[in-house]
């Protein structure tokens, strides 16, 4: 028979452990809520997981009042005639057909009036073939063969243009091994195994090892570099694509690791100096000899679903504030103007009261009654208020240097093919496959910033030519 206290004591931890457990369905109930009402708006879901439920996504930009459309100035892209056609056909006037009928075989031709049809020509591959003359030395009495082109290598080969097209198709328009294996096939009247066309990229990928290194130093004396990641199955597994970007060069490597093993893995960001914008990830704050930059775009989006699903009035408010600072960068840009510290203090004091007004919104959650390790549970509130406090200067760096941009659109739009590339081709079978197309990515990226030719670049890489960019004037 237990004692009064016993029984009190018991009675006293069996109400602890329901209001604990209380609490945790609590959370869990209202985790489940905001996930619900997550939409690409706000938060960083794609707009493909809205589904039809989900209202449609809004754009952050404002309306410019412009009509839809071309504007003024714009050069277009309307098809104009060429001095020197491929192909001329004649149409003859043999009988006149103003009524009369009569024959104008004999009578001369005043002018002629021209219409150009634009078209391919006809599909087929064209055989090269080398021919190497053969002499007897007067002197030895032995054969001579003249040299072959270092890349003739086989009495019967593929050429550098097909190679350069095959890889085109891969990197460039994400198209699977299969399908232009079919292509080829259907276009050319060839067929060609999947292995050739493996080939083909890891000849390309050897060729841009010099290509790479030089992105790579060329990245490190960069005065602001974009830094991302994504996740990409390799084998089965979960790798990380990791990206850096500047408005010039692109390089991307994959790694098994998301965080610091992989920033010291690619060895690039160690000797970076200047300023890296990325999304708040942790790892990149362990980068001491650099400044950082944090994307607003990440900011607003959580402080759109602060507002409209937690119905928090500071959100909104700071949503706005930082939208104003933004236009009032633009319009110092285009005066090209500077702030002064003392024009950047009452938008700093403003910025503090409203992180001070989320605090306020936002008490420290109690207390478990049961003692719990590890790191206290904070809501989606304070983990934003705490990130807007600490990095205060990494997330206004666009107010003080106008050479660091709002968001990091920049990393995250290059690694958006990534996720198409998976979801047309599906996951990578190897880590070597993985990184092949990497660092052709990363080629073809880079000599599309420079506004080059994609197709004719891959073709000069073939040639033993590639583009290898140089740092900026």
């Amino acid at each position: 028979m237990k004692t009064r206290e016993e029984l009190f004591t018991l009675g006293r931890e069996s109400l602890a452990a329901l209001v604990d457990l209380s609490m945790d369905w609590q959370t869990q109930l209202e985790a489940l809520q905001a996930r619900l009402a997550q939409t690409s708006r706000n938060s960083s879901k794609p707009p493909s997981t809205d589904g039809y439920t989900q209202p449609a996504p809004q754009s952050l930009r404002k309306p410019s009042g412009l009509k839809s459309g071309g504007q003024p100035g714009h050069p277009g892209n309307t098809l104009k005639p060429v001095d020197k056609p491929d192909v001329i056909i004649p149409h003859r006037l043999t009988r006149c057909s103003c009524g009369c009928g009569r024959s104008l075989r004999h009578e001369p031709v005043l002018r002629h009036e021209k219409r150009q049809v634009f078209d391919l020509p006809p599909q087929k591959l064209i055989v090269i073939e080398h021919q190497a003359e053969v002499k007897r030395c007067p002197l030895s009495k032995r054969e001579i063969t003249a040299d072959f082109p270092v890349d003739v290598t086989a009495p019967a080969q593929y050429g550098s243009h097909l190679y350069a097209w095959w890889v085109y198709l891969r990197v460039q328009q994400l198209i699977p091994l299969e399908r232009i294996s079919q292509m080829t096939e259907d276009l050319f009247g060839q067929a060609v195994s999947q292995a050739t066309l493996q080939a083909a990229l890891l000849a390309a990928y050897q060729r841009l090892a010099g290509f790479e290194t030089r992105v790579k130093r060329l990245l490190e004396q960069a005065r602001v570099v974009h830094a991302d990641e994504t996740g990409l199955r390799v084998a089965g597994k979960l790798h990380w694509l990791h990206n850096l970007s500047t408005r010039r060069f692109t390089w991307y490597g994959v790694h098994p690791k998301r965080g610091t093993d992989a920033i010291e893995d690619f060895g690039i960001l160690q000797r970076f100096t200047g300023r890296l914008v990325h999304d708040c990830y942790s790892s990149y704050f362990t980068l001491k000899n650099c400044l950082h930059a944090l994307c607003n775009a990440h900011f607003l989006r959580e402080l759109i679903f602060l507002h409209e699903v937690l119905h928090q009035e500071w959100a909104k408010k700071m949503h706005d504030l930082l939208l104003e600072m933004l236009r009032g960068v633009a319009e110092r840009k285009e005066r090209a103007d500077r702030f002064t510290a003392a024009q950047l203090v009452p938008w700093i004091k403003r910025y503090r009261a409203l992180l001070r007004q989320g605090r306020a919104a936002n008490p420290p959650l109690p207390a478990p009654p049961s003692p719990r390790r590890g790191r206290r549970k904070q809501s989606k509130a304070q983990n934003l208020l705490d990130r807007l406090t600490r990095h205060q200067r990494s997330a206004l760096a666009f107010l003080h240097d106008f050479q660091v941009p709002f968001t990091n659109n920049l990393s995250e739009q290059d690694l958006r093919m990534s996720k198409v590339q998976q979801k047309i081709s599906g996951a990578f079978r190897t880590l070597r496959g993985a990184q092949i197309f990497a660092r052709i990515r990363g080629y073809v990226s880079t000599v599309r910033k420079h506004q080059r030719n994609v197709f004719h670049n891959v073709i000069l890489l073939f040639d033993g030519h590639p583009f290898m960019p140089r740092a900026p004037a």
